[in-house]
């Protein structure tokens, strides 16, 4: 993983604090600095004509954040949340995203020389979104970049998304 400016601490100790949450049987991990907050589900507001990777928006202390299922973006069977899922908000560009995962399991510090690069495929998803496979102790960790988790074409979309209009939809 590449070392960011300001990461001068974890860098200095050889250790990368990540996000850890599962998905399906999969363990993932990210970038704790890519996380803004983590919440309990909430219902999650379908909007017409929205673009097609949201699931709807969310009402965040008066901010309507757009949500996306990482089960459906990565092609998994959806099921039904449970008292465990979570969103885990970041910002992509400069909107906050909330991202749904079925359960957030803790705060891991990963020593840099146990994170490899990510093999062409691991369970179902492409390398685009993965930035390595961590280890720790027997567990794998799937190392994501949550700004990769859509497109650029969606990110364009979801920098133009007027949030004032889906408001006056959400109302």
């Amino acid at each position: 993983m590449a070392e960011r400016k300001g990461d001068n601490d974890q860098a200095s100790a050889g250790v990368i604090q990540v996000v850890s949450f599962k998905l399906g049987n999969e363990e993932y991990g990210v970038d704790i600095a890519q996380v803004q907050e983590i919440i309990r589900l909430v219902e999650i507001t379908h909007v017409p004509r929205a673009p097609r990777f949201m699931e709807g928006v969310i009402n965040l202390r008066g901010q309507l954040i757009p949500i996306i299922d990482l089960r459906t973006r990565f092609g998994m069977r959806r099921i039904d949340a449970t008292k465990s899922t979570r969103i885990v908000v970041t910002e992509i560009g400069s909107k906050k995203v909330g991202i749904v995962v079925d359960s957030v399991s803790e705060v891991l510090n990963l020593p840099i020389e146990n994170v490899e690069e990510a093999p062409e495929m691991i369970a179902g998803i492409g390398t685009e979104y993965i930035q390595g496979v961590g280890k720790l102790n027997e567990r794998l960790i799937i190392l994501l970049d949550l700004t990769m988790v859509i497109t650029s074409d969606e990110k364009s979309d979801l920098e133009t998304l007027d949030t004032g209009a889906l408001a006056a939809t959400v109302s």
